[in-house]
């Protein structure tokens, strides 16, 4: 199940580095962020959903490596969105 459509532009709209982004490291994250909190409420009701477990642990390793490139590209921007998001980091 996909984010909303109004949940994705907010998360866009507030992550973005210019007017156009849609693609930066930033905003990718914290769209991956958005779901996978998603996808955690949706297992939490529905234990047994392991179609859904699996995407979910897809997402969290999509989420770590791309946290991880941008932890050697831009160890500020890194710091930023990890603090941003609340997640945890090294």
């Amino acid at each position: 199940m996909p984010l909303q459509k109004e949940a994705k532009t907010k998360l866009i709209t507030d992550y973005h580095r210019h007017d156009t982004d849609t693609g930066s490291p930033e905003v990718q994250i914290a769209i991956m962020t958005g779901r996978i909190q998603q996808l955690t409420d949706h297992l939490r009701a529905n234990k047994s959903d392991q179609s859904c477990r699996r995407g979910l642990l897809k997402l969290v390793g999509q989420r770590r490596r791309m946290l991880s490139y941008l932890r050697q590209a831009d160890y500020q921007r890194y710091l930023g969105i990890t603090e941003s998001l609340n997640l945890r980091h090294k």
